[in-house]
């Protein structure tokens, strides 16, 4: 029941930021800016150093708020276990690893593999991934997740990489649950400009907002 709540709240928050940075106060600032943006998931990645406790920050920080912390970018069961202890809501990965999956299963927290062909997003179902990161999302295309969707009608699918404002609606016309997004959001912290990438978070969730809108009507 958790893991289920859990993955609702990701496909709820419509697009998750993936966050990279060369230092955990420079990680927290961009994290603060893109949630200022109302972009409510955040994916702190393994590449951010002393990520666990970069994550248990965010965590506490944002407790008793829709904001869902995650970790990204995790290679190995020690580094998601690590995340889990620290808070961490989701786990995704660049590639699957069962290892990482058992582990998720064990903590009950959506494990969210990075697949590509039709058999990496078998073998993520059979050990119990719910939902899978299509990566690298600009060479799959969204026409792909209409491919795992023959198969797998039920299966959740995050594209990352390529995601950006004027292809998201193809995305989501395409079967994707929730959508990725890094670089498009977070770049203007390169130079210190974290206004900015509120600006381009609020950007992102509004374009998300409007397709949803389209669709339901």
């Amino acid at each position: 029941m958790k893991r289920a709540k859990l993955l609702q709240r990701m496909i709820d928050t419509g697009v998750i930021c993936v966050i990279r940075a060369d230092n955990d106060p420079e990680a927290i600032k961009i994290a603060d800016a893109v949630i200022a943006g109302d972009v409510t998931g955040i994916e702190l990645t393994y590449s951010v150093p002393r990520a666990d406790a970069v994550i248990a920050q965010l965590v506490d920080k944002y407790a008793g708020t829709n904001v869902l912390i995650g970790a990204g970018t995790v290679l190995d069961a020690t580094s998601a276990r690590l995340a889990i202890i620290a808070g961490a809501n989701f786990i995704v990965s660049p590639a699957f690893d069962k290892e990482v999956a058992l582990m998720c299963n064990l903590y009950q927290v959506p494990y969210v593999p990075g697949t590509y062909t039709i058999t990496e997003a078998q073998t993520a179902l059979k050990y119990g991934s719910e939902m899978v990161k299509l990566f690298p999302g600009e060479l799959a295309g969204p026409a792909t997740i209409a491919a795992y969707h023959g198969p797998f009608p039920y299966l959740n699918v995050m594209p990352s990489g390529g995601v950006d404002l004027k292809n998201m609606g193809q995305w989501f016309q395409s079967g994707a649950s929730v959508v990725g997004a890094g670089r498009g959001i977070t770049a203007p912290a390169d130079v210190g400009d974290y206004a900015r990438v509120t600006e381009r978070a609020h950007d992102y969730i509004a374009k998300y907002r409007t397709i949803k809108l389209n669709s339901e009507q």
